[in-house]
């Protein structure tokens, strides 16, 4: 559990949606400054949906967000983003026509200015982005474009790192490896990390806890002993 002293990001009673349809049904949580916290549940239930209620693709209708002691509910996503929020949506959504390089200055529009950026920063994480500098990002694997994704949230320098499926549709393989950078960009960075998955393995390495979701609501919070019960965590998420 967080204190309020050390709390980063506090969801209260949010209900958002699309349309006239509520999907969150007054969700509370909160993230602790340097914790990783998941958010698990079935398809459906709402994971997305705060994730862009957090980041202010949707606008909640009720409750309040507050991120570093501020109340963000009514700023734009850009707004969140220049406060430290970087959002690494399902799907990745990297500019495909664009190369590497154009992605990862995309970040710097999030930059104070003044403010320079350490790529070889970046590079350290995630080599390929060096080598692979004037690829095109749509020629890219779906774990090389997740990099990708993780590298130009990075150059934001975020405080708080939204993850949404980072896992969907990529090899075992470069799982583990996104799995052990997010987990190094939170212990050598500092970055908060707030990710919502379905993959058991990643769950159980990043998770310090975690959240359940169902029918847009929190119905559970499961601390690190709980997430390493495996048939507890299967009933859960239906797998």
């Amino acid at each position: 559990m967080t204190t309020n002293s050390t709390k980063l990001l506090s969801v209260e009673g949010v209900i958002s949606g699309y349309g006239t349809t509520s999907v969150l049904q007054e969700v509370s949580l909160s993230v602790g400054r340097g914790e990783v916290v998941a958010v698990i549940g079935r398809n459906g239930v709402g994971k997305t949906t705060l994730m862009k209620t957090l980041i202010g693709l949707i606008k909640n209708r009720q409750g309040v967000i507050r991120f570093d002691g501020k109340d963000i509910s009514a700023l734009e996503s850009h707004e969140r983003a220049r406060l430290g929020i970087g959002y690494i949506p399902q799907g990745r959504e990297v500019f495909s026509r664009m190369t590497v390089w154009e992605n990862l200055k995309v970040g710097e529009m999030l930059q104070q200015p003044g403010e320079g950026v350490d790529y070889e920063r970046v590079y350290e994480f995630f080599p390929i982005l060096k080598e692979r500098a004037n690829q095109r990002a749509g020629t890219f694997s779906g774990g090389q474009q997740q990099q990708l994704a993780i590298g130009r949230a990075m150059v934001g320098k975020p405080k708080l790192m939204l993850l949404d499926e980072p896992s969907e549709g990529i090899q075992p393989n470069i799982v583990k490896d996104i799995s052990r950078n997010i987990l190094k960009l939170n212990r050598e960075l500092g970055v908060t990390i707030l990710l919502v998955e379905q993959n058991l393995d990643m769950i159980m390495t990043m998770a310090q806890r975690c959240y359940v979701m169902d029918k847009g609501k929190i119905t559970h919070e499961l601390a690190k002993e709980q997430l390493r019960d495996r048939d507890a965590m299967r009933r859960i998420l239906a797998v």
